[in-house]
Parts: C-alpha cells; sequence; structure tokens
C-alpha cells in the first residue's frame, strides 16, 4: 500500500495542465494505484514523466504505446477501471 506522501507527490505530478489529462491521470490514482500491482506502479510513475501530447495521443487512442505494460495501463485509465 502506497503512503500518504508517496500519493501526495503522485497527485501533484498528476497536474498537467490539460484539464483532460488531470482528470483521467488524478482518476486512476485516486481509483485503482491502492489496488495496483508494482509493476502498474512503477508504469504510472513512468508515465508521468511523459510529456502532455504523448499521453494525449495514448490516452485518446490515436497512438499505442509499444511497451505492453504502458498499453495495459493507457487501457485502464482510459477505460476507468
Amino acid at each position: 500500500m502506497a503512503d500518504s506522501a508517496e500519493i501526495a507527490r503522485l497527485r501533484w505530478r498528476c497536474r498537467r495542465g490539460m484539464r483532460e489529462l488531470d482528470l483521467l491521470m488524478d482518476g486512476w490514482l485516486t481509483r485503482s494505484y491502492g489496488s495496483a500491482s508494482a509493476e502498474q506502479r512503477q508504469a504510472f510513475g513512468e508515465l508521468l514523466e511523459c510529456p502532455d501530447p504523448q499521453l494525449l495521443m495514448w490516452l485518446t487512442g490515436r497512438e499505442i504505446p509499444a511497451d505492453p505494460v504502458t498499453a495495459e495501463l493507457i487501457d485502464a485509465i482510459r477505460e476507468r477501471r
């Protein structure tokens, strides 16, 4: 289980400056991060390092990430699970 300081840091990093991305990223953090596997948590942290235009392309389905773990996480974020 993630501690509150870690969640707070991630929540801050979810603030992207684009409302759609903010809602999707923070939504997954709130809904699913606590029960996510270590691999998913690591992928989420790496996803937060990506530039906004790339995230937007993935989250709108215009592109698919090459990494299968990242692709699975993007699908989960898009499907709100």
